[in-house]
């Protein structure tokens, strides 16, 4: 089993290759940006991508659209006080970016984990934009936060602090303006309770947040859509090699909300999935995790909040492995579903030399650069997180829709519409990464995010 790895390992920076201007940008951006390696490291990817789009158009360079793009539009940070069940203060920090409306109000999520800061923020954010505008949807791109973490905390205290968080965010936000949804560490019911808080205050009830209940303003699908979609988006690209994922062995890392309805949806097509982890460690299992074991975790995870660990003990097929990750267990596809930089070179090379053919990303930038240089060197099918993990925001963006016309549309309607924004997403990075037969989904979706984006901020002016 693969160890976890540092922060410090992520990458990005200028000591990685790439042409004289993508260096030249990149000294500019750490310059600007010291210590924000996450950042360095999502800018990096992007601009290695889109440099020669933009050597290639006179107005992109004249309006510096590149330099613009990679500052944000606003930062807005905040204490957030609240008390916790024993009478103590305690003191997290707020933070939400707001990167880019050029096509859209902001739109992104809210985590609650110790690691957030900034730089963090901003990586997210800037992955967003270019997310967003692979959708179709009108979407900017933002991302938010707090180092406060929920985990072992009771309701009142998670409701506490969420309040707190909103008692400051409802000014700077709005249907119009900008729009947070949940993610790492924000589920429904923080979700719940910051709406609650934030109709308090506002005196309105509107679609503000997405990720909402069933019973104000939620969608169908919501909760599945991020890992459903990155199902669908390796449906997708098997089937350019005739491929399909029944009969295929799934690793999946992670056991939240993405890696849940990843392998939910993996079952429904066949697939058999072997793994799943959480930050203490990862369990395997050579039988396959099948509805019922997935119905078990579920109910450890959502309800019990308990450790993954205790699947093993539960089943007696699967086997724990404590501080570890599942790239060693082999595997035809990985979905790496839990966090960025979960996938080091090492790991790469193990997925690839067990024989993985397709690694589509739940996670925002699981997958280090040199990591990803082994995926594109070896040719198999690589889903970049802001396309394969886009079915989250998506269907945000239809409940967004859906709050607008005060509408619900049924299962069937939502998950039809997912779909073919999967496939629109697929076909976009097809047409901007294709090399004779090999499709880069890198650079493919890197270069389709961009040129929406910028060519809606040239015709806005210099603003």
């Amino acid at each position: 089993m693969s160890k976890a790895i540092s922060g410090d390992t992520c990458g990005g920076g200028t000591s990685q290759g790439g042409s004289s201007d993508v260096r030249a940008f990149m000294e500019q951006v750490v310059a600007k940006n010291p210590g924000q390696l996450e950042f360095h490291q999502a800018v990096w990817e992007v601009v290695e991508s889109v440099m020669p789009v933009v050597q290639a158009t006179p107005t992109y360079r004249k309006e510096k659209i590149l330099q613009r793009m990679v500052e944000p539009e606003r930062v807005v940070m905040f204490r957030v006080p609240w008390v916790d069940d024993q009478g103590e203060v305690q003191v997290n920090r707020g933070i939400r970016v707001e990167m880019n409306s050029a096509i859209g109000p902001y739109k992104g999520g809210l985590r609650f984990h110790p690691t957030v800061n900034l730089g963090v923020l901003k990586f997210l954010a800037f992955e967003q934009v270019f997310k967003n505008s692979l959708t179709t949807l009108s979407m900017g791109g933002g991302k938010g936060g707090s180092d406060f973490e929920p985990k072992g905390k009771s309701d009142g205290e998670v409701m506490r602090c969420c309040q707190a968080f909103m008692a400051e965010l409802f000014r700077h936000i709005g249907p119009d303006t900008d729009v947070p949804a949940g993610d790492m560490g924000v589920g429904r019911r923080e979700i719940g309770y910051l709406f609650g808080q934030y109709k308090k205050l506002a005196n309105r009830f509107s679609g503000v947040l997405t990720g909402k209940g069933m019973a104000f303003g939620g969608s169908l699908i919501r909760p599945e859509a991020t890992g459903y979609g990155a199902v669908y988006f390796a449906q997708e690209m098997l089937a350019t090699r005739g491929e399909s994922v029944e009969g295929k062995i799934a690793a999946v890392s992670g056991s939240g909300n993405v890696a849940q309805y990843t392998t939910e949806k993996l079952l429904e097509l066949g697939a058999k999935v072997v793994s799943l982890s959480d930050s203490g460690g990862t369990i395997v299992d050579n039988d396959g995790i099948d509805e019922e074991k997935l119905a078990w975790v579920m109910e450890l995870k959502n309800i019990r909040r308990g450790r993954i660990q205790e699947y093993a003990q539960q089943f007696k097929s699967a086997k724990f492995h404590p501080n570890e990750r599942p790239w060693d267990v082999k595997c035809d596809l990985a979905f790496p579903s839990a966090t960025q930089n979960e996938i080091d070179a090492r790991d790469a090379r193990t997925l690839l030399e067990n024989g993985c053919m397709c690694v589509s990303e739940g996670a925002n930038m699981p997958t280090v650069p040199d990591g990803v240089d082994l995926f594109l060197g070896a040719k198999i099918l690589y889903g970049p997180g802001k396309a394969a993990n886009a079915g989250g925001v998506a269907v945000s963006g239809l409940e967004m829709a859906q709050n607008r016309g005060f509408l619900h549309w049924p299962r069937e309607e939502v998950d039809r519409r997912l779909r073919e924004i999967m496939h629109s997403i697929h076909e976009n990075c097809v047409k901007y990464g294709r090399n004779g037969s090999f499709v880069n989904y890198v650079q493919g979706a890197n270069i389709a995010g961009f040129v929406k984006v910028a060519d809606a901020m040239l015709a806005q002016g210099i603003v």
